[in-house]
């Protein structure tokens, strides 16, 4: 593979060498490039820099132009008000810069990091024997987000799904399960669905519940089970196993059904850490890092207080010498940072949980885990809104099924992609097979196109549209272009660097060359809504594009070919740019 410089890197290092060699006491200076609507290019550089030189900025400015190398990049360079400098770049530079990613595959040019590490992605955290609801769906798709892009530019990924899967509700769970042992059982041969392994468990939970809450006596039993079962008693291991696999089928239905792949070893639940909690506490009080306060294991914080005034603190272990999450959690950073030898821990938490997590990696950091080379930080997310900018609940107040709601959203997909095939050229299997790709892609693209801090509306309509911000506006964009490379038949993509762009092809082109900086960008702040605002303007600048530049009936076959590059090289960025955010681009819509 062949990383490529981009556009902005080449003219960046032109006006740095001018800079230096007009000012040399300022040694390597910024010239603070961006994209501008005057020209290709703006630099502001030079004021910041002519205010330390005490220079007079537009005589800098000049001096620097003169220096600038211009030629084959630079094809005009002009002084602007009190010191900006304007760039713009030539036609040339620009078809050579595209065929260079176009050539290097699927990377596109994008290179990788220099200085790859470790990262634990903990994300897509649900419960055993619990239904999976609308909360659960951002941690999942930002998540899985995330770990895709990571891996695009090198870093060494490991995912960790800490489910929860241990504490008191499982005595009462497995003691029903105990005097009632077929109520798990499956019957015949056939797989069972995740529906099914669901409907199984509500049906088990609820009994339970209702033995818990009328019968003293099951109660107690109950109560002792939990015991058994942080002792590891074998029997009753074995029924919690029944429950971690029953809720398994279930969750990977779930993941299935997202597009996401799960791999078991991945799965590592609360009760993957019970072996190393006793030495997690030990190793806190004997560093002086938790105290005992009123027979519990707690860490104090100056900045934590109760409305009361009194500090809060973080329990670790429960004066009753029960562990509380903390404990798990600070298990888990010793595993990650000491067997996974993992430079960076990344939380894919709801922001609700943000003050436990301050408290837990300040822990880790006053015991050593954590320091200047290995950090934590959540990537903490907001809610998800009904249409009413209220938390999003059913009509009855219930918390929404994550299930309902993705079959709803390819519901509706279907109906829109049944709606625009007009000529009837899918068949039913076609239609349904696209219907689920648009209709998971806007649940996960309405997502991602979100900052993860801010709330955001579920709007399953302005999801599927095919207007506006969404990603069957970018799936629509693709397929067109597919339809264009079909229809071209014999005639092929290719380069033609002679050739002078007009303006909405330049602006494809200097925007195709930013989708390396763009990766780079959204990796170094785990934030895959600016990946998406990219792809959306480059599907935006590509109808431009489309409406203004005839490709198949250009003036010449230079042109014709010259476009179709620029089509295809579109097509592909979109097609890589959506697969990093887990949403599938159908070759036909």
């Amino acid at each position: 593979m062949a990383s490529v410089t981009s556009l902005t890197a080449s003219v960046h290092q032109r006006l740095a060498d001018a800079l230096s060699a007009a000012l040399p006491e300022a040694g390597s200076a910024d010239p603070l490039l961006r994209r501008s609507d005057r020209a290709d290019f703006q630099a502001n550089g030079i004021l910041a820099l002519a205010k330390k030189a005490k220079a007079n900025p537009r005589e800098l400015a000049t001096q620097v132009v003169a220096r600038v190398e211009s030629g084959d990049v630079i094809k005009d360079i002009e002084v602007s008000g009190p010191g900006f400098l304007n760039i713009t770049i030539t036609d040339k530079a620009i078809t050579e810069n595209l065929a260079a990613r176009y050539e290097d595959g699927e990377r596109l040019g994008v290179p990788l990091a220099q200085n790859p590490g470790t990262t634990v992605i903990d994300y897509a955290q649900p419960n055993v024997a619990k239904e999976m609801h609308v909360g659960h769906l951002r941690s999942a798709v930002i998540g899985d987000a995330v770990v895709q892009i990571l891996e695009f530019t090198g870093e060494s990924v490991v995912r960790r799904h800490h489910i929860g899967d241990w504490g008191t509700q499982f005595g009462m769970l497995i003691q029903y399960l105990i005097e009632h042992p077929h109520e798990l059982d499956h019957k015949g041969e056939a797989e069972v669905s995740g529906e099914e392994a669901m409907s199984n468990l509500n049906r088990l939970y609820k009994a339970a519940r209702t033995l818990f809450d009328s019968d003293e006596e099951f109660k107690t039993r109950a109560r002792r089970r939990v015991v058994d079962l942080q002792a590891g008693e074998p029997e009753t291991l074995a029924m919690w196993q029944k429950f971690v696999d029953e809720s398994k089928i279930y969750f990977y239905s779930v993941f299935d059904k997202l597009d996401m792949e799960i791999r078991d070893p991945d799965v590592v639940g609360e009760s993957g850490y019970n072996d190393m909690l006793d030495e997690t506490c030990r190793l806190l009080e004997e560093s002086g890092v938790a105290v005992r306060s009123d027979g519990a294991l707690c860490v104090f914080f100056d900045d934590v207080k109760g409305p009361d005034g009194n500090p809060v603190p973080l329990i670790v272990k429960k004066s009753d010498g029960g562990y509380g999450y903390a404990a798990t959690d600070l298990s888990a950073i010793r595993d990650r940072v000491f067997n996974l030898k993992a430079n960076t821990l990344v939380y894919v938490v709801d922001a609700r949980q943000s003050l436990h997590f301050k408290m837990v990696f300040e822990t880790a950091r006053r015991a050593g885990w954590l320091s200047d080379d290995v950090r934590a930080q959540q990537l903490a997310f907001g809610t998800v809104l009904g249409k009413d900018g209220k938390p999003f609940k059913t009509r009855e107040g219930e918390t929404v099924r994550l299930v309902d709601l993705l079959d709803e959203a390819i519901e509706r997909a279907t109906a829109v992609v049944r709606e625009k095939d007009t000529l009837g050229q899918l068949s039913e299997e076609e239609i349904s097979e696209r219907g689920t790709q648009v209709g998971i892609g806007a649940v996960k693209y309405a997502d991602l196109s979100t900052s993860a801090n801010r709330d955001y509306k579920f709007d399953l309509d302005q999801m599927v549209s095919l207007n506006g911000d969404t990603s069957v506006y970018l799936q629509y964009a693709y397929a067109r272009i597919q339809s264009i490379l079909r229809k071209a038949g014999e005639v092929h993509p290719a380069a033609h660097p002679g050739l002078e762009l007009a303006p909405a092809e330049r602006e494809l082109g200097l925007h195709l060359d930013r989708f390396a900086e763009t990766i780079a960008e959204v990796a170094g702040e785990y934030a895959p809504h600016k990946l998406a605002a990219y792809l959306y303007q480059l599907a935006s600048l590509y109808t431009t594009f489309y409406s203004e530049c005839p490709v198949l009936k250009a003036d010449t076959p230079a042109q014709v070919e010259n476009r179709l590059f620029l089509c295809d090289l579109t097509a592909r960025t979109l097609h890589q740019g959506m697969a990093l955010l887990g949403i599938r681009t159908p070759e036909r819509l």
